[in-house]
């Protein structure tokens, strides 16, 4: 997809077909390049490459990723999304992993018109 996400919705349902497709080049691409991403409970990454490194370990399960967005809160050019996700593939072992969360991702709305992510907690939406 080469049109800039114009909504926060997008950006979320784009992710998740990106990772579903192990392009995470495209997923990483709808990061701010600052941004902060929580890989697992309780760990924070800054910046593209750290969060390129999480999300290659998430491909390297060739997941389905799936999400329902439960809400989107929008003001002036910021937006708080939480996303109830589940996520299935296989781990390297070969042992099949199932996990799931609500997430509350913010985005931010850049110049373009396009929004991207500036915040991504997969598991801070339950907080």
């Amino acid at each position: 997809m080469s049109t800039p996400a114009t909504s926060p919705e997008e950006v979320i349902r784009r992710f998740a077909l990106h990772l579903n497709e192990g392009d995470v080049d495209a997923a990483l691409g709808l990061y701010e390049t600052d941004a902060a991403f929580a890989p697992e409970p309780g760990a924070l990454v800054h910046g593209r490459e750290a969060i390129r490194e999480a999300l290659e370990r998430f491909a390297a399960l060739r997941p389905t990723l799936t999400g329902a967005i439960r809400k989107v809160v929008v003001a002036d050019g910021t937006a708080l999304v939480v996303n109830e996700w589940r996520l299935s593939g296989t781990q390297p072992d070969g042992d099949p992993i199932d996990m799931g969360g609500l997430s509350a991702d913010v985005l931010r709305l850049q110049r373009d018109g396009s929004w991207r992510v500036l915040i991504d907690d997969p598991w801070g939406g339950g907080v």
